[in-house]
């Protein structure tokens, strides 16, 4: 598996699909031609039936000016690879192609190039299911933190500062007000959640609300956020971290071990199965980052490798089949309430699983697998292309 590095990043929403993968592959590209004096990316499939609202467009001309590019969108022409795919073309100054470059945007911000396996990534970590680790664990006497530490000695710095760009992002939508952008005038509520969470002390659910929605707000207008695993569901770990260290007092280095099983959890998802809306719906996303926080919340709270992973395993289970659906291709609907709603469940997945044994009937290793056949049986569709659901109900009324 590779490096939470991968994993978490920072960067601009409000999709890591269609933002900072392609504004990567932008760049990769512009660094193998520099000599072009004009460029063009063809975007296809669900890059390209929701890109305008996912800004890919944007993302694309801004990381390559000054110089020209031509947007070409092909959302019909789905590549068997990935959903999410684009041509970049580089031309001279006669307007003669001198070179082209397929590449996906996988999900998270990363990106494959055409013909690469999705298995030729540097691996820091030697164990590719959750079984494999709790046997590691076990063995040596480690927390699941602490499998991390060893294979990634490294990553704790790194690690703060994804935490402190997570609590700025926050920070920043608690305070932001009036509506998102584009066309569905969506109202921020971040604000009006935090309110009334100061008057509830005794409810940690309207604070949880609250710290999602801010994050998911941040990344509807497109600020910076972290990918956990994706822009599309960055408000999830933060919003239930930050709340608990609001309420039970957790300090900032418990909440860093914590960002470090979220984190194994999610590669192990990434390398099994999917965290990309455009390849197996929501559930890859939004069911992904409630699986990853819920872990967290069980490691938080002192709960033994076992424990953490039927927590993880819950919360990834009731999201099965969800779909990714966004009205508009925005970032927005049903997005931002999904997070809000998944952190709460990452919550209520750690208590249910520690008032049991920890030994459960299905693994977090089956649930990948299921989650990803899941996703791939899904009609496109219901995958990321706004052509189904509550896109197409919403647009047809």
């Amino acid at each position: 598996m590779e490096s939470l590095r991968e994993l978490y990043k920072v960067g601009n929403g409000p999709s890591s699909s269609h933002t900072m993968g392609p504004a990567r592959a932008a760049k990769v590209f512009m660094g193998r031609y520099p000599e072009a004096t004009s460029y063009e990316a063809v975007l296809y499939g669900s890059l390209a039936a929701t890109g305008e609202g996912h800004l890919t467009d944007y993302i694309i001309i801004k990381t390559m000016d000054p110089k020209p590019v031509k947007i070409t969108w092909r959302p019909e022409d789905f590549r068997l690879f990935h959903p999410n795919a684009m041509q970049f073309i580089a031309y001279n100054e006669a307007n003669e192609e001198i070179g082209t470059w397929t590449v996906y945007s996988v999900g998270g911000g990363s990106i494959i190039e055409e013909g690469q396996a999705r298995d030729e990534v540097e691996s820091v970590y030697p164990n590719t299911t959750m079984n494999e680790v709790l046997d590691v664990c076990k063995e040596k006497n480690w927390t699941l933190a602490d499998y991390v530490y060893a294979y990634e000695a490294d990553i704790k710095p790194y690690l703060e500062e994804i935490l402190a760009v997570m609590r700025e992002s926050l920070m920043n939508g608690l305070v932001a007000e009036g509506t998102l952008p584009g066309k569905l005038n969506y109202p921020r509520r971040a604000k009006q959640f935090f309110e009334q969470a100061k008057a509830n002390p005794e409810d940690l659910s309207i604070l949880i609300y609250a710290y999602a929605l801010a994050v998911s707000e941040q990344n509807a207008c497109g600020d910076v956020v972290v990918t956990a695993p994706t822009c599309g569901a960055s408000g999830v770990l933060p919003g239930v971290l930050f709340a608990l260290q609001e309420r039970e007092g957790y300090s900032d280095e418990q909440l860093v071990d914590a960002l470090a099983v979220a984190g194994l959890v999610g590669d192990l998802i990434k390398t099994n199965a999917s965290i990309s809306g455009a390849e197996v719906g929501c559930q890859g996303e939004v069911g992904s980052a409630c699986s990853m926080a819920a872990a967290a919340v069980a490691f938080l709270k002192g709960a033994s490798n076992l424990h953490c992973e039927y927590s993880a395993e819950i919360g990834l289970e009731h999201h099965l089949g969800m779909t990714c659906d966004p009205v508009y291709g925005y970032v927005q609907v049903p997005c931002i309430e999904r997070n809000a709603v998944a952190a709460k469940r990452a919550y209520d997945a750690a208590k249910y699983a520690m008032l049991t044994d920890g030994y459960h009937t299905i693994t977090l290793d089956q649930v990948m697998q299921t989650m990803k056949e899941t996703g791939h049986d899904l009609m496109a569709k219901y995958r990321e292309t706004a052509q189904g659901g509550l896109a197409k109900h919403f647009a047809e009324c």
